[in-house]
């Protein structure tokens, strides 16, 4: 698995290019440490929706969304010491 860390290496992750979800101006998809935005204020302007509640989940997570994971095993399964 890759860790979040490898994928902002553009060794791994080339330069993908994209519009910023705000402004819809260009920018490089994963260019830290804004990135899919173009700048800070996009990316503050993006956390103040999500806290607004401008954007939402439209329906709420049931049991039978997480069935397809119940079998998985790995690191992120064993609590933190």
């Amino acid at each position: 698995m890759v860790s979040n860390k490898a994928l902002f290496n553009f060794k791994i992750m080339p330069e993908l290019k994209s519009a910023c979800p705000i402004c819809h101006r260009p920018t490089a998809f994963a260019e830290p440490p804004v990135g899919p935005f173009c700048s800070q204020r996009c990316k503050l302007v993006d956390l103040g929706k999500w806290l607004g509640e401008d954007y939402r989940i439209a329906e709420p997570l049931r049991a039978e969304h997480f069935a397809e994971y119940e079998e998985l095993t790995g690191e992120l399964d064993q609590p933190e010491r």
